[in-house]
């Protein structure tokens, strides 16, 4: 069995050129700009539910359903 260095470098050097903080995103931001401003608007998200009103109860399937139509009724 013959033994090639190429096999093992290869995928060494695909992730050396995917490097988040090399690669540009949309906006020119790199990846790991955007993974942060995602990450800390998920946080901000997860703040806001709790803030709601924990006394409201969430509408059953049903209610979402008949809102639904009844919505598309009146508009």
């Amino acid at each position: 069995m013959e033994f090639s260095i190429g096999i093992v470098a290869n995928p060494l050097i695909g992730m050396a050129e995917n490097d988040p903080d090399e690669m540009k995103g949309p906006g020119g931001l790199t990846l790991r700009q955007i993974h942060e401003q995602v990450r800390k608007s998920a946080a901000r998200d997860r703040e806001s539910q709790k803030m709601r009103n924990p006394l409201a109860q969430q509408q059953s399937r049903w209610q979402r359903f008949v809102r639904y139509v009844w919505d598309r009724k009146r508009g």
